[in-house]
């Protein structure tokens, strides 16, 4: 069966960095694209990067253009989120999801608090 296992979140302070995983089995993991999404207290989950599916191709929401990177490893099946220069605004559960839209399949989250 499907399961993605995300791992990697603590507690950090503001401007630090974490580095999010996800490792992925059950399904032919080079053939998706993958998704990272966060999801703040009372607040709507939502995408935060993607990436195709040889990792040519990636995308991210404007609020964390240029702290983000996604990447993925497909002799591995896993998938990353470096986030660097973090804020309390980002503090959230993050997910990792199967697919460039939406998600077929996802993670039980993983919790990011950037507070000091």
């Amino acid at each position: 069966q499907v399961q993605l296992v995300e791992s990697g979140g603590d507690l950090v302070q503001p401007g630090g960095s974490l580095r999010l995983s996800c490792a992925a089995s059950g399904f032919v993991f080079s053939w998706y694209p993958m998704s990272w999404y966060r999801q703040a207290p009372g607040k709507e989950r939502d995408m935060v990067a993607r990436i195709s599916t040889t990792g040519s191709g990636t995308n991210y929401v404007d609020s964390v253009k240029g702290r983000f990177t996604i990447s993925r490893d497909n002799t591995k099946n896993m998938v990353y989120l470096q986030m660097n220069s973090l804020t309390p605004e980002d503090t959230a559960v993050y997910y990792c999801a199967r697919g460039w839209t939406g998600g077929d399949y996802w993670g039980q989250g993983t919790q990011v608090t950037v507070s000091s």
